[in-house]
């Protein structure tokens, strides 16, 4: 789908929901704040602040974490008709999003006065007078980070958020605590902390059954043994990671027990139409050949647009499911599309490689139509196989758009991604297995020898989108074990206003969800399902540290320098938390505007490199991204790079070289990529 037809699309759902809310996006006074209790009152802008916050959850022995979230509905963001998300599909977590952005309100901050590390200066936040500290409670060690003023509310200073983004997906499981000192305001005077922190800072004014006073007495405990001095503080405050098993333990179920079902047998599948092609009607691709793979539903109803993962009778009778419910099947299948290319290059002799294709946003598998994947396909006898994202494919447009207009909705879109993946499982066992593709005649030559290489095994290749589904549907691949994610990131909290392709969507929130500390605590929310669902919540098990009963899989990721799409930012985290190393150099000098460009990430010291890497490709125009979460629109920014890494022949090279042999070969000439 082209942005300016999701443009369109989106265009008509905002001006029709300006109608039903009888609203505009002019932003208003917040909503009334529910009754006290529900909120922490340390920090009394929003109910959730600061997020994420164990003040939050409640002790739960059955939770891998020992917690379990618990928000009440008056609790959560509203719209302006005053109708609460639901958070009972939140209220399931044992824990907060390893990536999750971690919001405050400080009033009269002034970030450089108070000397806060940037996003062009991550390192910054280890110095030992850093005025924000992130410390792994568990271990003692500090974790990087960067931090912003939220932009999109540089006119509300009431309701502008810090925002802190760790620079590494923070250790699942662990208890977290934030300490925030010395702030300060334009003028360098310091900003005295809240009253109800300072209470418990002095002990002064607590009742005798404050009920927090022992867990900050454990905070102020662990601040002080790294050296941060209690009476120095602004605020301080700790929050739970959730558990590996309530990130991954869903699709892990559904995984596990539909490849239980299905045995040895391949998945079974129709082709409804081949189509073959004269090398003048296209000289790359000999054949295309269309079809649906047969897949166990687990999604409720007709598993369309709005459906929900199937829990058995819970949720099927309108019954919720107990909060460590694992997903099972409906007992339906459903009918995964799939459209599948052989290149004029493959023969019986010599057939195609396999393998899958992930599509961009919002979009279809016939993308694998695109002139650079062809390419790629003839040049290197790559038989690629593609299905739809399901839960945010074309078809989904109108459900997804609509989510942002009420977030109860949305657990609904994380479901169908968790379906999808299954989907493109089901594909790659088809693709692979001796009775699936290989043995139709849709997949051989006319003597009825095979075009398809099931010996060579099965890879992976996708971008934007499925780039960033991609590395969760890696993490969990049994069928292959090295990827290419093209234009990738994780973490859609951070991508989603450093993005060009959101404005249609912030249009919805502004008509919604106007204000905007309750935009910021949405962004956060979302994050803690969508961790179910792309690669944020499964980055840990990408590459060297796998989740049970997966292989370990290399990945090299293609990051286009300055993308308007995709925030190189939130890949640089992606590396990290995988352990990938950087081709360097990596840049022209002065095209970076960091103090040190990729902190953190090590360089491959030679080639062929074996391992996990992250490759900058440049194309021409030294435009770095904002440096705040805006996203790099007008003139200033120049033309848009997304495209520009999968379209180079050597970046096809390089590919092909790693998925085929797992060594990343330097395709640059010991120069930056461009």
């Amino acid at each position: 789908m082209t942005i300016r037809r999701l443009r369109l699309v989106v265009s008509v759902l905002v001006t029709a929901g300006a109608v039903l809310l009888g609203t505009t996006a002019a932003a208003g006074p917040p909503p009334p704040r529910p009754a006290y209790g529900a909120c922490d009152p340390i920090d009394p802008t929003a109910c959730l602040l600061p997020f994420p916050n164990d003040y939050f959850t409640v002790p739960d022995r059955t939770s891998p974490t020992g917690r379990r979230v618990q928000f009440t509905p008056s609790s959560m963001p509203a719209t302006v008709q005053g109708t609460p998300i639901d958070p009972t599909e939140w209220n399931r977590q044992d824990g907060f999003s390893p990536g999750s952005p971690i919001l405050v309100h400080v009033p009269g901050l002034d970030a450089a006065a108070t000397g806060i590390a940037p996003v062009t200066d991550v390192g910054r936040s280890l110095a030992p007078d850093a005025p924000i500290v992130l410390l792994d409670a568990d271990t003692g060690r500090r974790t990087p980070y960067w931090a912003e003023l939220d932009a999109h509310a540089a006119d509300r200073p009431d309701r502008r958020l810090l925002v802190i983004r760790p620079a590494v997906a923070l250790t699942e499981g662990a208890r977290y605590v934030v300490g925030l000192r010395g702030m300060r305001d334009e003028t360098g005077a310091p900003i005295p902390a809240p009253a109800a922190f300072r209470a418990y800072v002095t002990g002064n004014g607590l009742g005798p059954r404050d009920r927090r006073a022992p867990q900050m007495k454990r905070i102020l405990a662990d601040l002080t043994r790294v050296g941060v001095t209690r009476h120095h503080l602004y605020l301080a405050w700790d929050f739970t990671v959730a558990s590996r098993q309530g990130l991954t333990g869903r699709m892990l179920a559904i995984r596990d027990r539909a490849f239980a079902t299905l045995g040895a047998a391949a998945p079974s599948y129709t082709v409804t139409q081949v189509t073959d092609y004269t090398p003048e009607q296209d000289p790359r691709i000999a054949r295309q050949v269309t079809g649906t793979v047969a897949v166990p539903s687990y999604l409720t109803g007709d598993g369309g647009p709005g459906s929900r993962l199937h829990y058995g009778r819970a949720g099927g009778d309108g019954t919720p499911p107990t909060k460590d419910a694992l997903p099972t099947p409906s007992g339906a299948t459903v009918s995964a599309d799939f459209v599948c290319n052989i290149p004029r290059s493959a023969t019986a002799a010599r057939p195609a490689h396999l393998s899958l294709y992930g599509h961009g946003l919002l979009g279809r598998p016939t993308e694998i139509n695109a002139g650079n994947v062809k390419s790629m396909s003839d040049t290197y006898r790559f038989a690629f196989c593609a299905t739809s994202w399901i839960g945010m494919a074309a078809a989904d447009v109108p459900y997804v758009a609509g989510t942002f207009g009420d977030l109860s909705a949305f657990p609904a879109v994380v479901d169908r991604l968790q379906q999808s993946f299954l989907n493109f499982l089901f594909l790659g066992r088809t693709m692979i297995h001796p009775r699936g593709f290989a043995a139709d005649r849709a997949f051989q030559d006319a003597a009825g020898r095979s075009l398809i290489d099931v010996r060579g095994g099965l890879h992976y290749d996708g971008n934007s989108q499925g780039g960033i589904n991609g590395g969760a549907l890696t993490a969990i691949a049994q069928d292959w074990t090295r990827s290419v994610l093209g234009v990738p990131a994780m973490n859609y909290s951070t991508l989603l206003q450093r993005s060009v392709d959101f404005a249609p969507f912030q249009a919805i929130m502004d008509v919604s969800y106007p204000d905007p500390a309750d935009q910021q605590l949405i962004f956060a929310l979302l994050q803690m399902l969508w961790d179910r669902s792309e690669a944020n919540g499964y980055a840990q098990h990408m590459t060297d540290d796998p989740l049970p009963r997966t292989p370990r899989h290399q990945v090299l990721m293609h990051v286009a320098f300055g993308d308007h799409q995709v925030s190189p930012a939130a890949a640089e985290v992606q590396a990290r938390t995988i352990g990938a190393r950087l081709h360097t150099p990596a840049l022209a000098d002065g095209w970076s505007t960091d103090v040190r460009p990729y902190w953190g990430i090590p360089p491959i010291r030679s080639y062929p490199y074996t391992g996990s890497a992250i490759v900058i490709w440049n194309s021409g125009a030294a435009y770095a991204p904002p440096p705040t979460n805006l996203a790099p629109e007008g003139p200033e920014y120049g033309a848009d790079p997304h495209e520009y890494p999968r379209a180079q022949p050597a970046a096809q090279r390089q590919k092909a070289t790693f998925l085929l042999t797992g060594k990343v070969v330097d395709v640059c000439a010991g120069a930056p990529c461009a």
